[in-house]
């Protein structure tokens, strides 16, 4: 569904990415976990044209996106909740969710709203609430809600357990894995908690100073001694 080959990124003169190569099949959970810094974020918004590749080529569903208008590649079915969140904060939750439905078809909105609130409860009683006054953990599950309300096939989920308790890291685990069990979206989660990433996803890769140095399957990378010492033990 969506292949990166030699992706080079530059923020002015800093390279960020040094040629990525990555592949996310239909139907997978893939993640890539890392250090602050290593180039995971970059990865993410690389695929959607903020910033755009130098050199390399992302292609989605056979479609060469690389250099397409970042509103274009929405509709084509990927989208992404941003790192921290970035809701509207003072727009309500409804409105949040109106402005994730924009590219989609009006006559899908009740349906979608339905669903997302069946994931998210608690945003059906905050509806009117806006943005900015939610909790941490209910402004991460808007971020996500909004970004389904565009109805993708491929979703972009940028440190979403960061600084919540473990209780509701726990919850926005669960939904990750129902949206792609029971919605038949595609994930690629970018997570610094790697133990929750690793055992969720069915691929992983490790990205190390904007290079990937290791990949296999979630449960290969778990019992890499390299990536416990780095990630799962403290090290």
């Amino acid at each position: 569904m969506l292949t990166l080959s030699s992706v080079h990124t530059y923020y002015g003169n800093i390279e960020a990415l040094r040629g990525i190569d990555l592949q996310v099949n239909e139907g997978e959970i893939v993640t890539i976990i890392g250090a602050n810094g290593a180039g995971k974020s970059t990865t993410l918004m690389s695929m959607c044209g903020a910033p755009r590749p130098s050199t390399g080529s992302v292609t989605f569903d056979g479609q060469d996106i690389t250099h397409m208008q970042t509103h274009d590649i929405v509709r084509l079915g990927i989208a992404q909740s941003p790192e921290g969140r970035r809701i509207f904060p003072r727009m309500t939750v409804m409105e949040n969710l109106q402005m994730g439905a924009v590219t989609t078809d009006e006559q899908f909105f009740d349906a979608d709203l339905r669903r997302v609130t069946e994931l998210f409860p608690i945003l059906r009683q905050r509806e009117n609430q806006r943005g900015g006054t939610l909790s941490g953990g209910e402004q991460q599950m808007l971020a996500i809600a909004r970004a389904m309300m565009s109805r993708p096939r491929l979703l972009l989920l940028d440190e979403p357990s960061l600084g919540l308790a473990p209780l509701v890291v726990k919850q926005i685990f669960e939904v990750i894995k129902q949206i792609n069990q029971e919605d038949n979206v595609t994930v690629l989660l970018v997570e610094q908690n790697a133990f929750h990433a690793l055992k969720l996803a069915h691929r992983g890769y490790v990205m190390v100073n904007g290079q990937i140095t290791i990949s296999g399957s979630g449960e290969e990378l778990l019992q890499k001694p390299e990536v416990r010492a780095a990630y799962l033990e403290g090290g």
